[in-house]
């Protein structure tokens, strides 16, 4: 809510009669509640009136103990002033009076004194319009104040259309202790009364009626055609102490003019095969096998396993490391990726044994899938062959693809 806020208050102070019997508590009713018409002098702005005996250094005379701090912690004198609270040149805080504030997201503020009448106000006897149910609770309390905030839709609030502007419009009264004797009754409790309102402008009010319910997913982007995929090298490395080469890595990648790229043996060889212009967060790429060949070909002879199922190659003393894509990464759908590193080696003569010293191409073979109810396209190592039907990604053939070329270096 936006607008001039205006906040009226009328407090009716005590009664004191002598003597007493039986007693009962009874609640104070308003008489006639006050209109902006009966009080013209009231500007757009928040005011309070209070008793008319109570001056503005008694009314900032509260124990240092029971300061309640009012408005925001860097208020000016001026600011502070101007909602009806006390400044010490320090701080500000709610003086010995009622103070009644309006905020601009449609919440009542009432902080009552203790001292706002004479005898002392019983805080506990004070109740709202809509009696003591949450929020018309008090929000805070100690011996010298009660603190109410709720917002101005709550606590049995009426609502008025005045000139152009919506008025919310609460009252506040206190129960009194009454001796009822055989020839007549009497009370020593103050009689205490509050009518307050919030008016806002009407232009700048909206009634805003919200319903919380659960949201399912969005639909998936789905695209008929092909599925392209691409397998690439990362080049990115670590430069800083403490970074994490694994994840630094991947910050590059080689283009095509770096090739072929120049590696020692046992040097690591980032690889990530990559899902190419796809926007289905369903999809799930997988690799099925992942090989090395000393050609262009991934049909060619020699060749060295790397992974199989998805999985490291067991046979390799130096084991193929998967590493997970997480949604952390920065990457708009992980699920579309799949990152693994290989230590550099070298292919040999099968008769002679003797180094080749030739060049290196990654090839793999992969799959596409949907999860489903009993199958969420996830691998895991170390079990018997799945049993799931992919989504061809090429002309209905499980796609394969290739790295660039690597040499070796002496």
């Amino acid at each position: 809510m936006a607008g001039w806020v205006v906040v009226v208050v009328l407090v009716v102070s005590y009664t004191n009669v002598l003597g007493a019997q039986k007693w009962g508590r009874l609640p104070q009713r308003l008489t006639r509640p006050v209109t902006y018409a009966e009080q013209p002098q009231w500007r757009p702005q928040q005011a309070t009136q209070r008793p008319a005996d109570t001056t503005p250094m008694e009314k900032c005379q509260v124990n240092e103990e029971e300061r309640i701090t009012c408005g925001n912690p860097v208020i000016t004198i001026a600011q502070c002033e101007a909602i009806n609270c006390c400044f010490d040149g320090r701080r500000c805080y709610y003086g010995k009076a009622v103070t009644v504030q309006c905020t601009r997201d449609g919440q009542f503020v009432v902080v009552v004194a203790r001292d706002t009448t004479w005898p002392n106000l019983d805080l506990d006897s004070i109740n709202l319009l809509g009696g003591q149910d949450a929020p018309c609770k008090p929000v805070g309390t100690n011996t010298a104040f009660a603190i109410y905030q709720f917002p101005v839709t709550a606590c049995g609030t009426t609502l008025m259309d005045e000139s152009g502007y919506v008025v919310y419009e609460n009252s506040m009264t206190s129960s009194y202790e009454v001796g009822v004797g055989p020839r007549g009754s009497i009370t020593r409790d103050s009689h205490f009364e509050l009518l307050f309102q919030c008016k806002y402008s009407g232009t700048a009010v909206e009634v805003l009626v919200v319903e919380v319910n659960p949201v399912p997913p969005p639909a998936p982007v789905a695209a008929p055609g092909p599925i392209r995929l691409e397998l690439r090298l990362a080049s990115g490395q670590c430069y800083n102490k403490g970074c994490v080469e694994e994840l630094e890595a991947y910050s590059s990648y080689y283009s095509e003019a770096d090739y072929p790229v120049v590696k020692v043996l046992k040097e690591p060889v980032y690889a990530e095969v990559h899902i190419l212009g796809r926007t289905d967060s369903n999809l799930v790429l997988n690799l099925e096998h992942c090989w090395a060949t000393s050609t262009h070909s991934p049909l060619s002879l020699p060749k060295w396993d790397l992974l199989v199922d998805g999985c490291p190659y067991q046979d390799d003393r130096y084991l193929t490391n998967v590493i997970p894509v997480a949604g952390s990464s920065g990457i708009a759908f992980p699920t579309h990726y799949k990152r693994f590193v290989v230590k550099m080696f070298t292919f040999v003569d099968a008769d002679t044994l003797t180094p080749l010293k030739d060049r290196v191409f990654i090839h793999c073979s992969t799959e596409v899938c949907y999860p489903t109810k009993t199958y969420n396209c996830q691998q895991h190592c170390n079990r018997l062959r799945r049993a799931v039907a992919a989504v061809k990604s090429v002309d209905g053939e499980i796609a394969v693809v290739s790295s660039g070329e690597l040499i070796l270096t002496l």
